[in-house]
């Protein structure tokens, strides 16, 4: 199981594992509604490396992001069903409309997003620019928060 950290609990913990020599892999996203695709996108991730971190926006930043009717689940809950899968080592919460400070402050090795944000990875430049790798890795066919809800309420109009 993984552990919440508070963001300068997770930059020291950061520091900590680089100087492990462990391989700090990071991803973010809302994670509103948690389905497969998100499970085996985290999966992949944290096979990059030896940790996987996993910031979610918090629910103001999933509001200004998606709208007045979300997010789906409350952010406490969002971060508890995280630390309960395998994959994710470590979780943080950030309030920005991005995490390009997050990500430039930890600078981790490997930089995650699903291939719907390649045209825009926010904290590319800066974890490139400090030798690090980023990648935009393919979605599970089928998956998305957006296509679910819309699926539940066509079946209850």
């Amino acid at each position: 199981m993984g552990r919440f950290y508070q963001r300068d609990q997770l930059l020291a913990a950061r520091q900590e594992w680089k100087r492990q020599g462990k391989v700090v892999v990071f991803t973010n996203g809302c994670y509103d509604l948690l389905h497969p695709g998100h499970v085996r996108l985290l999966e992949r991730a944290r096979s990059l490396g030896d940790l996987l971190v996993l910031a979610l926006n918090s629910d103001d930043s999933v509001r200004r992001l998606k709208g007045p009717t979300r997010p789906l689940m409350p952010e406490r809950e969002r971060v508890a069903l995280a630390l309960a899968l395998a994959a994710v080592d470590a979780v943080t919460v950030f309030d920005e409309d991005t995490p390009r400070e997050l990500i430039a402050a930890l600078l981790p090795d490997i930089l995650v997003k699903g291939a719907d944000w390649a045209h825009f990875i926010a904290g590319r430049e800066e974890v490139e620019a400090a030798g690090g790798k980023v990648y935009a890795l393919p979605l599970e066919p089928g998956y998305s928060t957006t296509g679910i809800v819309e699926a539940i309420l066509a079946l209850h109009p």
